[in-house]
Parts: structure tokens; C-alpha cells; sequence
């Protein structure tokens, strides 16, 4: 669940020049001789577009605050490289009476980042602030599932569900929070968001709102500790900017766009001194409508748009190939992804044919109008995603051809998140899911989902899906689920609440002195702990 958020373009960078930030670094002068071995010390800085929003990882639903807290916080479980579940803080786990039951036996010795050990009452407190309807969190319809939850023991938890529930152990991959700083907080309001205390790899250092986070290796973190002294998190709203440090060497790693990494990063210079990689992640783009806004809650004028915008324009122009197009809520490497529905054609007559169905039909000008009414409307994007807003100017060209008027709105991060999205202040809005590795879209795609800041935010609505959503959270049989997921596809796709665009590759870059990188199913990342950079090549020390 911790993997839902919306992946409003995420750029990953890694910067060396830090000196406006914090005062903290310098230079270390370079050693004579190279070890090669993995050792201790250095900073690595990743810049992103925008500003986290909050700490208190229940309530982190975008993409740079659910990236601060996974490195403070810990779930019961996570993924390996190979996609695997296995423990975090719990050491093992039996699941019992066909599914209905998790014993989780937790870690012994597991402490705070304040020294307070770190027990099966803190995931108590956790499981209740997230069914708690005062708490304003994104993630309660996973645990809204669990019929009751009893300490055996300080370090033996009993998860007992209403009813079969499938995603019930991935589920516990959400951050469990300290019950002995936030039990009598409100979490909405928690000076906590700001200074968090978790169990995770990493500690909370200092936070300059708009500027940087700052986080220090944890030396007692119980899976050892990281090679690298220090990870900041420094914002920088600009992609170009980004690149641009990256070409004079300031700058670590990035998330590239696919010009970046196809043509502007083929050169000695980046073959010498950068590694690049290339996967397909668990993410898409898409764009989603307002469906309390008359314009579309008549599904022929979504089909009309579908029709209208050429898909394979958009990843040949925009990606330049590097990713597939998408027809549906999956990401196109999932076992859930309906590879027989197939994306609707690129007709704009049909799509014509469709807004007379509708009722709207083009003007002397040319315009679509009806009841006196012409369609016109304004996409609203994020602030920082070149890609994004060059598919927004596609779209929009196309859409004119068929008469309708389409403005472009780019927003700052915040103001995105906060006023325009959680808010539902738009009529259509570009963006991205970046989704968990289980096909449980439950609290994306649900009616009962549509509450300030929850996932739905579009307000889609299906008696079907809404069956079928439940019933494939309550069966463990892979091949039922597939079933029942891919004729979930089939209806979303068929009913247009979004436009569904693409599935770009990711495509990070990082500086050749960063070793212990092992591509793998899951990616890169997942290994960052035991990632180092050899003591001759390290550019940063403490003062």
C-alpha cells in the first residue's frame, strides 16, 4: 500500500554540490590510491521537483514524503529484489485458518531512533490511527478489512480479518509509527510530520521547507549500517536545471527524461563517467476527468477524447519508444494487466461521431456547442515533468481539432497536491500512479473512496467494479484474481474515467563512484543500504 502515491514526475537525483543548503560538507581531498572495497562515509544528495508534505508516513500520499519516510520508517514486511515478501520488522509470520489469520513474530532488540525499544504495541497503535475516521489517511481500506488484532506478547501480534483477505500481508508493508511520542497526538496537526522518529536506516536531521531534507545513517539500524553518512533530499522545481548539473559533474544521479537518456547523455563524457539503466517500472500516465463536472460525466464525450488523442504519438514524440502504451489501472508488467483489451483507435471522425451522439456539435467556428455551451476546459499539471506538459500540448492540439477548447495549467508542486488535487479543484488533470506490486486498486478505484485526500479523487463510480474490487481482495487463488482483475480492466477501460496515456521506462543515471548497484526484478533501489562509494573517490566529510 505504502507504494500507492501519485508519481507526479518523479525526478531521483543525487546532487554533490550542496554548499547553499547546509553548512555541514566539504570537499574531502581525493586519496592516492583506490581500495575498491565498500567502505563508510560520504553524502549522497537526491534533488526532487517538489517539497515533501508530511512525515507522518499514513498520511504521505505523494512521492517525495512517501520517499523520506521509507527511509525512517520500516514496515512488518517488504519486498525483496525478486519481488518477494519477507520480513522487515517482523522476522517470520504463519498465516492460519485459510487466510483469515496472521501471527506475526516480530524483531527482538528493534529500537527508535530515540532508544525506545521498539514493540507489538506500536503496531497496535499504528493499525488504530489508521482506521481511526478522524485520521485523514489515504490507506485505512486495507485495515478496515482486520476483525481484530491482539498482543500475544510484546513481540507476537495476532491479525485476525472478517473475511479472506489477499493483500492482508502485503498490506503490513505500511511504516508503523511510534506509539510513545504519538498516542496522545493529533496526527493531522503532529509537530511529529515535521520531525519524525522511526526504526529505518535512516534519522531525521534538519528540514528547510521548499530547499532540502536531511537525514544522517542510523549506526543501530538492525540490518547494519548503511555505507553512506548521509542522505539529503534537496528540491529543485527545475528539470533542466537538474541536467545541467549533471553535465558539469555536480550532480550524482537524476531520473532522466527519455531525450536525456536517448541522445543527450550518449557521448564519451557520460559513457565515461555515468552508469545508465533501463527497466519497466509499476507505473503509468494517464489523464483523469472530474466526474461531477457536467462536460464529463457522459461517458461517449471520454470515449470521444479516447478517440481523438493518438497514444503512439505521444510515447514516439514525447518518449521517443522508451515505454508502452497503456489501456488500463495495472502497470503492463503486472499478472493483472488485460493484454486483450486493446487501446481504442486514433479516429477522430469517430470521436466526432461520438460528441453528436453527446449532443455537442460544432458551432460556425467550429467549436464544439451545446445548449449554447461550448466545450472548453483546462488540464492542469504538476510543475517539473517536461514530458508531462508536452503531452498536454499534444492533447490539447488534438482536441482542437475536434472543436473543443483546451487550456493548459502548469501548478507548483504543493499547490497541485494540496489545493487542486486533494481539493478536487479541476476539470481534467495529468499525472501518474505509481502502484504496488499487488493489483489491489481498492482505495483508488473504489465509490467509497472519494473523501478529502483519499485516492478517487476523479469520483468513479461502478456498482461492478466496486463487486468485483471486493471480491478479488477476499481470494488468495492467483489464477481467480487474475480473472477477476483483468475483467476489472475490461470496465475501466470501457468507461474512460481517465485517459489512459503510457508506461514509461524508468530511466535513473548515476555516477560511476557509486558502487553495490545490483539491477534486479525490483529495480535499483532496493539495495541503497549497501551501496558505497570506495574511500579514494568519496567528495564529501563531515566537518
Amino acid at each position: 500500500m505504502k507504494n500507492k502515491i501519485p508519481c507526479f514526475a518523479v525526478f531521483f537525483l543525487f546532487c554533490l554540490t550542496f554548499g547553499a543548503c547546509t553548512n555541514t560538507l566539504q570537499e574531502k581531498p581525493p586519496e592516492s590510491k583506490d581500495s575498491g572495497i565498500a567502505a563508510h562515509g560520504d553524502t549522497i544528495i537526491e534533488a526532487g521537483i517538489g517539497d515533501a508534505r508530511t512525515l507522518v508516513p499514513i498520511l504521505a500520499s505523494d512521492s517525495a514524503s512517501g520517499q523520506i519516510c521509507s527511509m525512517i520508517f520500516n514496515g512488518l514486511v517488504k519486498y525483496d529484489k525478486d519481488l518477494i515478501l519477507i520480513g522487515d520488522l517482523a522476522e517470520s509470520w504463519t498465516v492460519e485458518e485459510n487466510g483469515l489469520v496472521i501471527i506475526f513474530h516480530l524483531r527482538k532488540n528493534v529500537r527508535w531512533h530515540d532508544g525506545a525499544l521498539f514493540s507489538a504495541e506500536d503496531v497496535e497503535f499504528t493499525y488504530k490511527a489508521l482506521i481511526n475516521p478522524q485520521v485523514r489517511t489515504p490507506y485505512s481500506g486495507d485495515f478496515q478489512k482486520v476483525e481484530n488484532m491482539e498482543i500475544i506478547d510484546p513481540f507476537t501480534i495476532k491479525v485476525t480479518y472478517k473475511e479472506a483477505f489477499s493483500p492482508g500481508l502485503s498490506s503490513w508493508g505500511m511504516n508503523i509509527m511510534p506509539k510513545h511520542i504519538l498516542e496522545n497526538e493529533d496526527l493531522n496537526n503532529s509537530a511529529f510530520g515535521r520531525r519524525p522518529i522511526g526504526t529505518g536506516p535512516y534519522k531525521f536531521k534538519e528540514w528547510k521547507t521548499q530547499e532540502f531534507v536531511v537525514l544522517e545513517a542510523n549506526d543501530d539500524y538492525f540490518e547494519g549500517r548503511p555505507y553512506i553518512d548521509k542522505y539529503i533530499l534537496k528540491v529543485i522545481p527545475d528539470p533542466a536545471t537538474m541536467f545541467l548539473e549533471l553535465q558539469s559533474r555536480g550532480i550524482d544521479s537524476m531520473g532522466l527524461t527519455s531525450l536525456q537518456y536517448a541522445r543527450q547523455t550518449d557521448s564519451p563524457f557520460f559513457k565515461r563517467e555515468y552508469q545508465k539503466f533501463r527497466y519497466q517500472g509499476f507505473s503509468y500516465t494517464y489523464m483523469g476527468y472530474n466526474l461531477l463536472d457536467e462536460k464529463f460525466s457522459d461517458v461517449r464525450v471520454r470515449r470521444a477524447i479516447n478517440h481523438a488523442v493518438n497514444k503512439k504519438e505521444l510515447i514516439d514524440g514525447i518518449l521517443l519508444g522508451l515505454g508502452t502504451e497503456c489501456t488500463g489501472p495495472f502497470a503492463a508488467r503486472s499478472w493483472a494487466y488485460n493484454n486483450d483489451v486493446r487501446s481504442a483507435l486514433y479516429e477522430p471522425v469517430k470521436a466526432l461521431e461520438l460528441m453528436k451522439e453527446a449532443g455537442w456539435v460544432p458551432n460556425k467556428d467550429g467549436i464544439l456547442q451545446k445548449n449554447g455551451q461550448i466545450f472548453e476546459f483546462t488540464i492542469i499539471t504538476n510543475q517539473g515533468n517536461e514530458e508531462r506538459k508536452y503531452a498536454a500540448q499534444i492533447i490539447q492540439r488534438r482536441l482542437q481539432k475536434i472543436g473543443m477548447k483546451v487550456k493548459i495549467k502548469v501548478v507548483e508542486w504543493s499547490a497541485f497536491i494540496n489545493e487542486f488535487v486533494n481539493k478536487r479543484n479541476f476539470e481534467a488533470i495529468l499525472m501518474g500512479w505509481s502502484l504496488s506490486l499487488d493489483p489491489d486498486m481498492y482505495d483508488i478505484w473504489h465509490s467509497s473512496k472519494t473523501k478529502q485526500g483519499e485516492f478517487n479523487f476523479v469520483g468513479y463510480s461502478n456498482k461492478e467494479v466496486d463487486n468485483l474490487l471486493s471480491k478479488g481482495r477476499s481470494e488468495f487463488d492467483q489464477a481467480k484474481r487474475k480473472v477477476i482483475y483483468h475483467r476489472i480492466h475490461e470496465l475501466i477501460y470501457n468507461d474512460q474515467p481517465y485517459l489512459f496515456l503510457y508506461n514509461p521506462d524508468n530511466l535513473p543515471i548515476l555516477s560511476s563512484r557509486i558502487k553495490g548497484i545490483k539491477p534486479a526484478p525490483a529495480g535499483i533501489s532496493y539495495n541503497f543500504i549497501k551501496w558505497y562509494v570506495p574511500r579514494s573517490q568519496q567528495r564529501y566529510l563531515e566537518k
